[in-house]
């Protein structure tokens, strides 16, 4: 444990010279870090994926997320960026026996960047030309250190005015977008893609769960944006907004309210949901 003015990492770290390694996003609530294990599962399932040992157990990791946590005395608000790369190289080139040692393993905290008055008036979205590759490509489901995809798409959605890009997929459905997963409504019935050109989100996850659970329809499909221009409602999830509404794409705007009304009650199931992993932790 460091402080942030001292903290440093080597000039030829894999994920500074090559964008080599994984990393997680996770949000304290309650002084505790919310859905933490299906969190690790990812991590350590796509650093597995990547051949790349992440040096420490999921034991030995977790103690070191609540340290950082304890530390620097997080409540709400705050998220924690958990980055393992695979280490210092001999020379800055690809091929990964140049790694010399173990992973770097670093955990950052900071106050959540989530907006609040972004999220109480609606995103603006802005679909971008760049799509979201297959995954013989640089597969969607590893959330690598190596986001230039998105970044590029966050960049032109910056330069038109908009909160978030919406990515397309390589066949023209609706993808995801840079940051954060998609949903529409439509006649009372959740969508969102079915999945095979995003990451597998931890809140997209828990939302699809939900709608199942209380009796709300969801489809994982298919679509297109002339559905998404004729929904109803339109929201995004994330790790550290949670379900943020949407109040337009494209200049197309949806019907007031915004949040409409089976967003609002996602919203109310979500943060019940959120309260109770937390509490679990607590015990």
């Amino acid at each position: 444990m460091v402080d942030e003015d001292q903290a440093t990492v080597s000039v030829f770290d894999s994920g500074f010279v090559l964008g080599d390694g994984v990393w997680e996003g996770l949000r304290v609530a309650s002084g505790q870090p919310a859905f933490l294990e299906p969190h690790l599962d990812r991590l350590y399932a796509t650093a597995k994926a990547i051949m790349l040992d992440v040096g420490l157990s999921r034991d030995q990791l977790s103690q070191a997320i609540e340290q950082t946590i304890a530390a620097n005395q997080l409540i709400d608000d705050a998220h924690l960026r958990v980055m393992v790369t695979r280490g210092v190289r001999r020379q800055p080139y690809q091929d990964p026996r140049l790694a010399l040692g173990s992973a770097t393993v670093v955990i950052v905290p900071a106050l959540s960047p989530h907006d609040p008055a972004a999220a109480e008036r609606g995103l603006d979205l802005f679909t971008v030309h760049v799509r979201r590759g297959p995954p013989d490509v640089q597969d969607q489901k590893i959330n690598s250190h190596s986001k230039f995809n998105c970044i590029m798409a966050c960049i032109q959605a910056n330069q038109a005015g908009a909160d978030e890009a919406l990515m397309l997929d390589p066949h023209g459905f609706v993808a995801t977008c840079n940051s954060t997963h998609f949903f529409i409504v439509r006649s009372g019935q959740v969508w969102t893609s079915a999945g095979g050109y995003c990451l597998g989100g931890i809140t997209r996850a828990n939302v699809l769960d939900l709608c199942r659970q209380h009796g709300i329809v969801a489809h994982e499909k298919d679509f297109s944006l002339t559905d998404v221009y004729g929904a109803d409602e339109c929201f995004v999830t994330g790790t550290l907004g949670g379900i943020t509404p949407v109040r337009q794409v494209d200049g197309r705007h949806f019907p007031d309210p915004v949040p409409g009304p089976l967003t609002e009650k996602l919203q109310g199931l979500y943060a019940a949901l959120l309260q109770a992993d937390v509490a679990r932790r607590q015990q």
